[in-house]
This record gives C-alpha cells, sequence and structure tokens, in this order.
C-alpha cells in the first residue's frame, strides 16, 4: 500500500507534474491501483492469509485511471462525474472493509487497513457534500448579468452605471468578476458605466474547449463586447494577470481602448527582472495542477471559510463559493500553465501614445524587482501617473477598503480625462 501511494505521488509531482486534471487523477488511480494488485499478489504468493478481494479495488482503479487518460473528460464531464464518484467510492471503502475484516487476521487491519478506509469514507462524504453545495450556491446565488454566446461557448458580463466611456474590470489569475462587486464596481458605477466578467471556465462562463493563453482570452473579451453591443473605446482596467490580459487587448485592438489602469499588474519581465519569481512559479505551477482535485474534496470550502472578512459579507459569500470550486482552480492551472506565453504576448503593446494610464503599485510585500517594472509600465503612455501605496498588498487594492478606494479614484480619474481630454496629475 505504502509503494502504491509512493508511486502515485511521484507520477503527479514528477513526470506528471503540471498536467491538466485528467492525467493527474488518472495516473493516481493507476499508482494506487498497483497498490492494491501488489496487496492481491503478494499475499497470495508469500502468506498464508491471501487477500484476494484486493483484486477488485485493482481493477476498479485501473480502469478509472485509465479511462481518465484515453477519454480526457472536459470540466462538464468532471462535474457530472462529481455525482457518481463520491457514493461509489463509499460503497467500496464500505465493501473492501467487510472483506478485510474477513480475511485478515493481523494488526495490520487495524492499523493501515481501517485509516484507509475511513479516509476514503471522508473522501466520499466530502466529494459529495461538494458537489452538492456547488450546486447549492448557483442555485441560491442570483446571476445578476448576462450569458452572451461567443461561439459555441457563453460568457458572462454585468454592467452597472451608465455614462461613457465605459470601464471594464479584468479579474486577475484565478479570480472571477466578484471580487470587483465589494468596493471598486460600486464605487465606479455612481461616475459611468462599469462592466465585469467571468473569463472562459470562471464564475458562471462556460469552461474553454483547452487552456487559453493570453491572445485567447483577449479575443474572447473583445467577441463578448461586440456581442453585448456594449460600445467602445473602453478603459480597461486590469488587476494582478489581469494587466496582462488587458495589456493584450490593446494591442490587438488599439481603436478600442481610451485609457487603462494596471492594479498591481504582473509586468511582462518578471521571468527574468524579479529575482524571487522564478522559483515561486516553479513551485506553484505543478501544485496548481493539484488543486482541482483537492477541490472536488472541499479542501478549498474548508479553507476558505478562514479567510478574512474583509470584502462586504455578501461579496465575501460570492467569493468564497466562487473560488472554492473545481471549475476555477482548473482555469488557475491553465492560466498558470500560460503565463510565459501570456506575458510575452502582452509585450506586444510597446506604447499607448497619449492615452491616459494610471499604475497602482502595492507596496507592501513586494518583491525585489517588482516596483521599478511598475515604473516601467507607467512608460507605456506619454500621459501617465504611477501611485504607489506603500500599506497596501497585492489583493489589498481589490478587497481593502482602503486600497480598492484609491484604486477606485485612480479609475475614475482616467475616466475623468478621457471625457475631458485633459492630461492626467502625477499625484
Amino acid at each position: 500500500m505504502i509503494t502504491g501511494f509512493v508511486v502515485a505521488l511521484v507520477l503527479v509531482i514528477g513526470p506528471f507534474g503540471g498536467a491538466q486534471e485528467h492525467v493527474i487523477m488518472g495516473t493516481a488511480l493507476l499508482g494506487w491501483a498497483l497498490g492494491w494488485a501488489l496487496l492481491a499478489v503478494l499475499s497470495i504468493r508469500w502468506t498464508d492469509q491471501p487477500q484476494q478481494w484486493a483484486v477488485v479495488p485493482a481493477a476498479l482503479m485501473a480502469l478509472a485511471g485509465a479511462s481518465l487518460l484515453i477519454f480526457r473528460p472536459d470540466a462538464n464531464a468532471f462535474n457530472v462525474l462529481g455525482w457518481i464518484w463520491p457514493p461509489a467510492l463509499i460503497a467500496l471503502a464500505v465493501w473492501m472493509t467487510m472483506q478485510a475484516r474477513r480475511h485478515l487476521r493481523s494488526l495490520t487491519r487495524q492499523l493501515m487497513l481501517y485509516p484507509l478506509f475511513v479516509a476514503l469514507v471522508i473522501a466520499g462524504v466530502a466529494g459529495s457534500y461538494e458537489t452538492i453545495q456547488e450546486q447549492v450556491d448557483r442555485s441560491s446565488i442570483a446571476m445578476p448579468g448576462h450569458l452572451i454566446d461567443v461561439g459555441g461557448r457563453r460568457l458572462y458580463v454585468h454592467c452597472t452605471g451608465s455614462g461613457s466611456p465605459t470601464v471594464v474590470l479584468v479579474s486577475g489569475l484565478a479570480e472571477a468578476s466578484t471580487y470587483w462587486g465589494g468596493w471598486i464596481a460600486p464605487a465606479v458605477a455612481q461616475s459611468t458605466t462599469v462592466c465585469v466578467y467571468d473569463r472562459a471556465g470562471q464564475g458562471w462562463s462556460d469552461p474553454p474547449v483547452s487552456p487559453q493563453d493570453g491572445v485567447a482570452v483577449a479575443t474572447d473579451l473583445h467577441t463578448l463586447l461586440d456581442h453585448a453591443q456594449i460600445s467602445g473605446p473602453y478603459v480597461l482596467v486590469g488587476h494582478s494577470t489581469g494587466g496582462a490580459y488587458a495589456r493584450i487587448f490593446a494591442a490587438r485592438y488599439p481603436d478600442q481602448v481610451a485609457g487603462m489602469v494596471m492594479l498591481d499588474s504582473q509586468p511582462n519581465e518578471v521571468f527574468t527582472d524579479v529575482p524571487g519569481f522564478p522559483s515561486f512559479y516553479n513551485m506553484i505551477r505543478p501544485a496548481s495542477a493539484l488543486f482541482p482535485s483537492l477541490a472536488r474534496v472541499g479542501v478549498f470550502r474548508l479553507i476558505n471559510q478562514f479567510s478574512p472578512d474583509i470584502l462586504p459579507a455578501r461579496t465575501r459569500d460570492e467569493e468564497r463559493a466562487v473560488t472554492s470550486t473545481a471549475s476555477l482552480n482548473r482555469i488557475q492551472r491553465d492560466e498558470f500553465a500560460e503565463l510565459p506565453t501570456t506575458l510575452k504576448e502582452a509585450a506586444a503593446l510597446t506604447t499607448m501614445g497619449d492615452r491616459p494610464l494610471i499604475v497602482i503599485t502595492a507596496a507592501k510585500g513586494a518583491q525585489a524587482g517588482w516596483l521599478p517594472l511598475q515604473d516601467k509600465l507607467a512608460g507605456l503612455s506619454t500621459n501617465s501617473a504611477h501611485r504607489v501605496l506603500p500599506d497596501t498588498d497585492h489583493p489589498g487594492v481589490i478587497d481593502d477598503r482602503i486600497g480598492a478606494a484609491q484604486a477606485s479614484q485612480a479609475i475614475l480619474d482616467v475616466v475623468a480625462s478621457v471625457r475631458n481630454g485633459t492630461p492626467l496629475t502625477k499625484s
């Protein structure tokens, strides 16, 4: 059993580390199948207590693992499987408990197998709860916006306020549109139209056919705005990696961009000019591939219960519900995998001319090299301002009330500059 666990672990963090969900789960199941097969074969050959019943979990897990690798189920298929595998796992664990009790007369049963069976039952119960809770969340949380067809898939968009230019808020990596609804979208909506949206696979939006790089994300956004008849040119606001997506949009559709705000945005050169980032990426990139599987047994739902209560209560609850799902964590893995390509694509934007640009930098906890690159971002426009927030961290420009207020003011300043044709003040 230890061999099976080690093989599964080595596979998912070694040669298959960072792979898509079906590969991670498929190879893990094959590793566990090996453990059960060894229990059956070695106990038959070398002991007087043959555990022939272990062939059943070995065969079932091998079949399940091979099926995942062969058929490559997408996000929708995995969501359907979420109703099937938890009760099947619980039933299998109960059956194995009965077989072990009947055929194994050893402390191994109490010390190793029983704890393992309990863990399988817990995983099954947790998986059932997570599947049901996600369905409850989708039923109980009202969708205030609309789903717009972008070519066989639907993306979610929600606009509030009135007036022009329209502000489009682009979320950071592994985030959906919900967190903008706490402080920033309501503040901006008092002065102009502001739209939030979910990228493919996030929040309310349908999943993509395959992982998307920055160009695919920008193309989706352009199609969404066109099909939803949201007229531009727009003020694009990008938080974190959302800033890279916004810059790609501006490079590909320059006539559709009136101004931009970068909220502690991911610089193009982060892999080369921020010394600590490559090691962080090399750690989080393979780890993120495990997140969808962990989400399916409720790990992130549990963790999120202890997240700070910074956002307004309703937004906080919606944010916790969305970020707990396996769907969002699948996209997180994909966006991490595509990040090097996305940042190279964002470098296509070399100038905005004199269109207004404000760069907001969260200095609290910033890595060495981050602030100079934020200065470089401000150089994209001759009409720009760089505002450093010394007491705000990276997520704080969105979810901290003080940091979000300064981010909102930056957006309104760019809106005013676009409306009036006046240059930005540097302060």
